[in-house]
C-alpha cells in the first residue's frame, strides 16, 4: 500500500507541470495525441479540456483507492479506473458534443494509456491525500492545455492564415500566403521542434543573463 505524504506545497503542486515540468515542452509526453489533434485550434482547446478534467479526477479517484491497493496490482487497478473514466467522457462527448468526439477519434481513448495520467497516478496522487491530487491534476492538465493550445494556434494560423474557434472567426492573412504543410501531418512535428526551439533559447538567454548579473554583483562588492 502507498504511504501518504503529509506535507504539501500547494503553489509549487500547482505550477510544476505548467512550467518547471510541462508534460510537452519539457518531458516530452503524450506526443501521439498532441501532434495528431492539433491541426486546429477547436481540436487542441478541446483535447486540453478534456485532460485537465480527466487528469483531475483520475487523480483524486487514485489518492482514494491507493491506500486499499496492494503494491503488486497498483499499476491494472490505475489503469482500470483511468479507462473507466475516460470511456465516461467518451460516452458524454458522444452524446453531446459529436462534431468534436468525431474530430478527436482514436486520440481520445490514447488518453487511457498517456503517460502523463499514469505517470501522475503513480508518482504522486497514489502517494498523496486527495485535494493535494487534484491540484496536480489540474497544473499538469492545465500545462497539456496550453501546449497543445499553442501548438494548434501556430498550426492552423501559419497553414491556413485564419484562425476558428467555437462559431468565432478570422482570417488574419490571405490563403494564398499560407504554408499548409503546417495543417499536415510533418508540420506538426515541424512546428512543435520550432516551438520548442524558441522556447529553450530564451531561458538559455535568461540563464546567461542572470549568470552575468550575478558575476557584476561579486565584482561590484
Amino acid at each position: 500500500m502507498s504511504e501518504v505524504n503529509e506535507k504539501v506545497d500547494y503553489k509549487d503542486t500547482l505550477t510544476r507541470g505548467i512550467f518547471k515540468e510541462n508534460p510537452v515542452f519539457k518531458m516530452l509526453l503524450a506526443l501521439c495525441p498532441v501532434l495528431g489533434v492539433t491541426s486546429s485550434l477547436v481540436n487542441g482547446v478541446g483535447m486540453g479540456i478534456i485532460v485537465i478534467f480527466s487528469l483531475a479526477i483520475s487523480n483524486a479517484l487514485i489518492a482514494v483507492v491507493a491506500k486499499y491497493t496492494p503494491s503488486e496490482v497498483r499499476i491494472p487497478v490505475f489503469i482500470t479506473v483511468i479507462a473507466t473514466l475516460i470511456t465516461a467522457v467518451e460516452m458524454t462527448l458522444q452524446a453531446f458534443m459529436p462534431g468534436l468526439f468525431a474530430a478527436l477519434g482514436i486520440f481520445l481513448p490514447l488518453v487511457v494509456t498517456n503517460c502523463i495520467m499514469l505517470g501522475r497516478a503513480e508518482s504522486f496522487a497514489s502517494k498523496n491525500k486527495v485535494l493535494p491530487a487534484i491540484f496536480d491534476g489540474i497544473g499538469f492538465g492545465t500545462g497539456f492545455a496550453l501546449a497543445v493550445t499553442l501548438l494548434a494556434f501556430v498550426r492552423e494560423l501559419v497553414g491556413t492564415g485564419a484562425l476558428y474557434l467555437f462559431g468565432f472567426y478570422l482570417r488574419l492573412f490571405p490563403q494564398q500566403f499560407a504554408i499548409s504543410l503546417f495543417v499536415q501531418p510533418l508540420g506538426a512535428f515541424i512546428a512543435l521542434a520550432l516551438i520548442i526551439g524558441i522556447m529553450t533559447s530564451i531561458m538559455l538567454s535568461n540563464e546567461d543573463q542572470k549568470k552575468e548579473l550575478e558575476r557584476l554583483k561579486k565584482a561590484a562588492a
